[in-house]
């Protein structure tokens, strides 16, 4: 039962996948299909004893995982269990490519993501946090945890007005969204992709849209969060229905509201630092994972920052 899930739920997402039929008694499972596809199928159930013997269980993700592992991946990756081994923790399995936490901070914030509801995600550019999130939210979104993913963003104007930028509204505020479209570029089809913002089972939308909302059975991302006020913090926050998670992520030192403005990232540090179910995670320049440049630039930057000030 632990291998093939409660009421057959773990065998029912591997015949999703496959053409073979499956027959299951007592502690045998016989399969009928094609030689290339069983093959493939043994490999499967091989890697699932491994994680189950490893970890003593086994969720809907690590089957998931497994069987994008052993379908959609280049020979190059062997299974799971070398991944494991390695210290590896995958996120996503893409057509091309493999989302996995980098740095022990990745890993703690992946950590974090599976224990609590809220998590707060804090660090300089280049750091994963918008990208792992989404990430995150698409796994869940794949294996049924969550029945849609809800992407905001504050509209901030950061030196052009939104009223000298040509369209509609909704043209001008998409050049703010576009990083949010771009991370799930990379992990969905863009097919798929569109279907599901056809559909609404992904929105991406201006953080300002999000009031009166109550949102169900929903993996939530607040990005750039360091433009939110308090006010709007909070409004987002309040937005959470059964069975959410939320993840707020920002860079307290790129602000961009006005001087008198309150940042609701900063204020909320101190707000629910001791509430239970609710996270932060800081990352540092150790944990950029852009271009090697980009860790430097920050480093200088904080450098003449700390002498600017100590110049005051």
């Amino acid at each position: 039962m632990s291998l093939l899930g409660s009421n057959d739920a773990h065998l029912h997402l591997i015949e999703k996948r496959f053409d073979s039929s499956f027959t299951v008694r007592g502690h045998t499972i016989t399969i009928k299909g094609e030689a290339e596809e069983i093959d493939l199928l043994e490999r499967v159930f091989k890697e699932l004893q491994f994680v189950l013997s490893r970890n003593g269980s086994l969720s809907p993700n690590d089957v998931n995982t497994v069987l994008d592992l052993v379908i959609d991946m280049s020979p190059a990756v062997k299974g799971t269990a070398q991944l494991q081994e390695a210290g590896e923790v995958v996120i996503l399995f893409t057509k091309n490519s493999i989302i996995k936490a980098k740095t022990p901070t990745q890993r703690t914030y992946l950590d974090s993501a599976q224990r609590n509801d809220i998590i707060f995600a804090i660090g300089p550019a280049g750091t994963g946090k918008t990208y792992l999130a989404v990430a995150m939210a698409v796994a869940s979104l794949k294996n049924n945890e969550v029945s849609k993913i809800v992407l905001a963003r504050p509209a901030v104007e950061a030196g052009e007005s939104l009223g000298f930028l040509p369209g509609d509204m909704a043209a001008k505020v998409d050049p703010y969204l576009r990083p949010l479209y771009d991370a799930l570029d990379d992990m969905l089809p863009s097919e798929k992709l569109k279907t599901y913002l056809e559909r609404r089972i992904i929105e991406i939308v201006p953080l300002a849209y999000m009031r009166g909302r109550t949102l169900h059975n929903a993996f939530v991302i607040l990005d750039e969060a360091q433009n939110a006020t308090a006010t709007q913090m909070k409004m987002f926050l309040t937005r959470l229905g059964n069975n959410s998670k939320a993840i707020v992520t920002g860079d307290i030192t790129q602000i961009d509201l006005p001087y008198n403005a309150t940042s609701g990232l900063v204020q909320i540090q101190d707000v629910l630092k001791e509430i239970e179910g609710i996270e932060f995670v800081y990352f540092n320049k150790n944990d950029v994972v852009r271009h090697r440049l980009v860790r430097e630039i920050i480093d200088a930057y904080g450098k003449y920052g700390e002498k600017e000030n100590g110049k005051k």
